[in-house]
C-alpha cells in the first residue's frame, strides 16, 4: 500500500479519474475508494488523517500501558474525503508476546475492514441472533461486538456497529482478541482536540501493508 493508491478491497493497483470515469478503478472490483499511501507512524500522520476522516479513527484512549500508535491508513479521495480509517496499535499482548490491533471505521460495502480480516465479501456478514461475542466502549457508548467466521487462524476478528458505521476490531495473534473483554475505551481522534499531541508512535506496524 506504500507508495500509490490502491484498492481497499485487494490491495491492487488502481487508476485515477480520467476521460472516461469520474471515479478511481480497480481491474477486479471496479470503482472504489482508493486507499492513500501509507506513511511512517507521527502525530503529523495522524492529524492529516484525522482532518481528511468523513468516518471515525477509532484507537483505544488512552492507549493500554506499553501500547503505541502505529500507523493509520484512510481510503478515500480528495472530493470524498476520508470514507474509512484504519488504525494500528501495537504492544504487551494479553498472554505475553507482542499484540498488534488494526480498528477500522468504514462505510457499508467499501472492503477495508474485510481486507485486514481476510474474508469474502466486503462486509463483516455478522450472525447477530446470538449474545455478542465481546464489546468496546466507543465514544462513551457501550458498543456490542460479534466474532467473525472464516478468519485465518493467526487473527481474532470482531466487529459491530458505532455511530453508524462498521466498526471492526482485528487483532493479531488470536489472543489478542482478549483485549476485548475488558471494555476497552475507544476514542473518535476527531474529538480529542489537542491531546492528539500527546500519542505515542513506535514503528510502522506491516499489518497496514497486508
Amino acid at each position: 500500500m506504500r507508495g500509490e493508491p490502491s484498492c481497499p478491497k485487494c490491495g491492487g493497483r488502481v487508476r485515477a479519474p480520467g476521460l472516461f470515469s469520474d471515479s478511481w478503478q480497480c481491474d477486479a472490483h471496479g470503482a472504489v475508494q482508493p486507499v492513500q499511501p501509507v506513511v511512517p507512524p507521527s502525530v503529523e500522520a495522524l492529524s492529516v488523517a484525522i482532518k481528511r476522516a468523513q468516518v471515525p479513527v477509532w484507537m483505544p484512549w488512552p492507549l493500554p500501558l506499553g501500547w503505541l500508535f502505529t500507523g493509520v491508513a484512510s481510503a478515500g479521495d480528495d472530493r470524498s474525503g476520508g470514507r474509512a480509517t484504519a488504525v494500528a496499535c501495537t504492544g504487551p499482548g494479553p498472554v505475553g508476546g507482542v499484540g498488534e490491533i488494526v480498528l477500522v471505521a468504514e462505510d457499508l460495502g467499501l472492503g477495508l475492514g474485510a481486507r485486514y480480516a481476510k474474508v469474502p465479501g466486503l462486509d463483516p456478514g455478522l450472525d447477530v441472533s446470538g449474545p455478542p461475542q465481546a464489546k468496546v466502549v466507543a465514544a462513551g457508548r457501550p458498543t456490542p461486538l460479534w466474532h467473525v467466521a472464516q478468519t485465518p487462524d493467526d487473527r481474532a476478528v470482531f466487529a459491530g456497529e458505532a455511530r453508524g458505521l462498521w466498526l471492526w476490531v482485528v487483532g493479531w495473534p488470536e489472543q489478542a482478541g482478549m483485549l476485548l473483554y475488558d471494555d476497552l475505551v475507544l476514542a473518535d481522534m476527531r474529538d480529542v482536540g489537542a491531546e492528539v499531541e500527546m500519542v505515542p508512535c513506535g514503528a510502522l506496524s506491516p499489518r497496514l501493508l497486508d
